[in-house]
């Protein structure tokens, strides 16, 4: 059963999982929970994971006191230039903020958490409130490092999105061909 709460933790990612949804999933008592998750902890005392608690909600965390080397990664020379997903992303932040990451994602058909984490990250993207949607879910916007990185003085500086035409309807029965 550790073994499944380990794979719980993993895909329940950044939302996380609650002591009752670890209950009602593996069908254990909440001593068993208890039991699972401070013998899992145990587990990982000498690795780069750990598990914390963030409000009731249980996730897998990459250890503080390794930090700097995270940073390093994240702002490696190489990885200096975005990403084409990223570049997309960045571009449907700029022109629909602000917005949420679901709504990210609905435009462009993938899941874009971990793009979205990297762009806060590097600053090109911040936190500008909180939708009224259910959940309140954050709405992003682009930063002044976004505009610096451009070399736009405003946002109202990006061009200008093409229109999309709606396709016009044909009529069956004609053709554009003649018989000859």
């Amino acid at each position: 059963m550790k073994a499944v709460l380990e794979g719980l933790l993993f895909v329940s990612g950044d939302e996380g999982i609650s002591h009752d949804q670890l209950e009602s999933v593996l069908e254990l008592s909440s001593e068993e929970i208890d039991t699972l998750i401070s013998e899992l902890k145990n587990d990982y005392e000498n690795r780069g994971m750990t598990i914390e608690t963030f409000g009731a909600k249980f996730k897998f965390v990459t250890r503080k006191e390794h930090a700097e080397y995270y940073k390093k990664l994240f702002n490696n020379e190489d990885n200096g230039n975005l990403s084409p997903s990223a570049l997309e992303t960045l571009a449907i932040i700029a022109y629909n903020e602000p917005v949420t990451r679901v709504m990210i994602d609905e435009i462009r058909g993938v899941s874009s958490a971990h793009i979205v984490r990297k762009l806060v990250f590097r600053n090109l993207i911040k936190e500008k409130g909180r939708s009224n949607l259910p959940g309140r879910p954050i709405l992003y916007g682009v930063t002044d490092e976004f505009l610096d990185y451009f070399g736009l003085n405003s946002i109202e500086d990006l061009p200008k999105a093409p229109e999309i035409e709606e396709e016009k309807e044909e009529d069956l029965f004609s053709s554009k061909y003649t018989e000859v």
